[in-house]
């Protein structure tokens, strides 16, 4: 019997080590492993005349690096030099021609998807982060605020649903602090799982902490956290640098201690009194989820909710939330804000409005501003946005960009697919992103779900649409649910009958509006969605029936007619 040892690389928790003990002992010859993840080894027993070979190709195969311990001038040769080497694969274009070297400015959603695939098509990568690693989505953004606005629609379904009468509801007490232990927790065990750890693992990416500037359309200069600076050359760059709550202009706002999402969702208190300074995605969800946690709510909105979409979704999302108690204040600006005594006054063409909290929720403006982009001959929009092309590439031709410092939606799903197609076009490759099919969901109560052409956006194109609105006392799950707030209404392009776009207000809508997406995706008619199956009972059966009105009056069919 021998013994090896072997250092093992990309684990991440004790089920990896799991894996790799169970992959070794399948090996021919091996009688026993023992893996550690802790201290990242494994000690194999193996019968005589086995090499290492086999033993790093089972380790390998599973995504993970085997290297042997340093031992001065000891060559373990065959596959294990290969391995040992992997770092440099990456490295290799061809016969002695160097790998392609690809700086990424971030670490989000864009910036990870990027890099990933950049690796995996042979490509090294520097990436380059300033703050935190993870990007708006995990630490700031989608996560922590899906699961506040997750505690707090269970603390409105404690209070009050529409089944009161039978079950008695039994008001909550908030324990913010617990909440908010509860929602960092998982903000940084994903942050860990699926940033930093994936990171970590493969060598053929180099992490830079500190901030990126262009020198010129091939060199960028970092000034590193730690101290000094560091010059990199790179052939091609990914910038995906994300955006930063953008603050309105209003006298007096910038020496109050407002607060943008970020400080709302960390907060560890819910004030009793809270201002709201906008109308659209995140000023709404936040909102509402203050408000169901204890809050008196009121939002100022310059129009009025969701202007931007069709006007039935403002609509039906402003009497709900009056419903609840949320004051909205539409066609309503700030045109000055002061802070004394622990208070805000806000001065409105209304009156005064004062408040223990204003959050200042009125967009986001990408991080450009420091890139020094026109060095590298990068175009920005009047926005400060990087202007790229259905190929993610920058007006520098070696220069790509993805997510939320460009011209695209800010979504996080659209920043890792726009990174994805960038390094697959920087190292080669072609592909486009599509956006004609984008779904986008609110998460307010209920959910605003949106995908295609509104008719406003039709019009402006040139396309003649065919439109019907179904509310949502005639969907059977509706009603089963006792809510019926909200519709979903279908656009269909007149003539050829076919779905061009979807907007709904309901209950759960996000997960209705994908179905929409596929259907717009494949160029299907109203007719044709109206024909499928749909399971009854379902809030998703309300497209089927949606689409039936094109032709018939679905209040004279059988609850589940075909």
């Amino acid at each position: 019997m021998s013994t090896y040892e072997l250092l093992i690389d990309g684990m991440t928790c004790t089920s990896c080590a799991e894996h790799v003990r169970q992959a070794l002992e399948k090996v021919p010859g091996v009688s026993s492993a023992a893996v550690s993840y802790p201290r990242k080894r494994a000690e194999i027993e193996v019968e005589a005349g086995v090499c290492l070979d086999p033993l790093v190709t089972a380790v390998t195969a599973l995504g993970y690096r085997a290297r042997v311990p340093d031992i001065p001038g000891k060559s373990s040769g065959g596959l294990l030099n290969e391995t040992l080497d992997w770092p440099e694969r990456g490295t290799k274009r061809g016969s002695g021609e160097s790998a392609l070297h690809v700086a990424v400015i971030g670490s989000g959603g864009a910036a990870m998807a990027g890099a990933l695939k950049a690796v995996e098509l042979g490509a090294r990568v520097t990436l380059i982060e300033r703050g935190t690693i993870g990007g708006t989505c995990v630490n700031v953004g989608c996560v922590p605020s899906k699961i506040m606005i997750r505690a707090a629609h269970i603390a409105h379904l404690r209070r009050e649903s529409p089944f009161d009468e039978g079950l008695s509801p039994t008001p909550p007490a908030i324990r913010r602090k617990r909440l908010l232990a509860q929602q960092q927790g998982r903000v940084e065990e994903l942050r860990h799982a699926k940033y930093e750890g994936i990171l970590a693992s493969i060598p053929a990416i180099t992490v830079l902490r500190g901030e990126a500037r262009f020198m010129d359309a091939h060199t960028l200069t970092v000034a590193l956290a730690d101290g000094g600076t560091h010059e990199l050359s790179f052939d091609r760059c990914l910038v995906a640098a994300g955006a930063s709550p953008a603050i309105p202009s209003i006298q007096g706002l910038a020496d109050t201690p407002y607060w943008t999402s970020t400080e709302a969702l960390a907060s560890d208190t819910i004030p009793e009194r809270l201002a709201v300074i906008g109308s659209s995605v995140v000023a709404v969800e936040l909102a509402q989820a203050f408000a169901r946690l204890g809050s008196q709510v009121t939002i100022l909105a310059r129009r009025t909710l969701f202007f931007r979409e069709d006007p039935e979704i403002g609509k039906a999302l402003t009497a709900a939330f009056r419903a609840e108690g949320i004051e909205v204040l539409e066609h309503t600006q700030a045109s000055q804000v002061a802070y004394a005594d622990g208070k805000f006054v806000l001065t409105t063409g209304h009156g005064e409005l004062r408040a223990d909290k204003l959050l200042v929720a009125t967009g986001r403006a990408p991080n450009t501003h420091g890139l020094n982009c026109e060095a590298a001959g990068i175009e920005l929009n009047a926005e400060g946005a990087i202007v790229i092309d259905r190929a993610m590439r920058t007006s520098s031709p070696h220069i790509f960009a993805a997510g939320d410092c460009t011209d695209q939606p800010q979504f996080v799903y659209v920043a890792a697919a726009a990174g994805t197609r960038a390094a697959i076009n920087m190292t080669g490759g072609s592909a486009e992103l599509d956006l004609t099919a984008m779904p986008a969901v609110v998460f307010t109560d209920p959910q605003v779900a949106t995908v295609g052409y509104s008719e406003a956006e039709a019009r402006h194109d040139g396309i003649e649409t065919d439109s019907r609105l179904l509310t949502l006392d005639n969907v059977p799950r509706a009603l089963a649910n006792f809510d019926t707030r909200g519709f979903i209404k279908l656009v269909a392009e007149t003539g050829s009958g076919r779905l061009i776009g979807v907007q709904a207000v309901a209950p759960e809508a996000g997960e209705l509006i994908q179905t929409a997406a596929l259907a717009i995706r494949h160029r299907m008619t109203v007719q044709a969605l109206a024909d499928q199956l749909f399971p009854y009972l379902t809030m998703v059966e309300g497209l089927k029936l949606a689409a039936q009105t094109f032709n018939k009056d679905v209040k004279q069919l059988s609850c589940c007619a075909g």
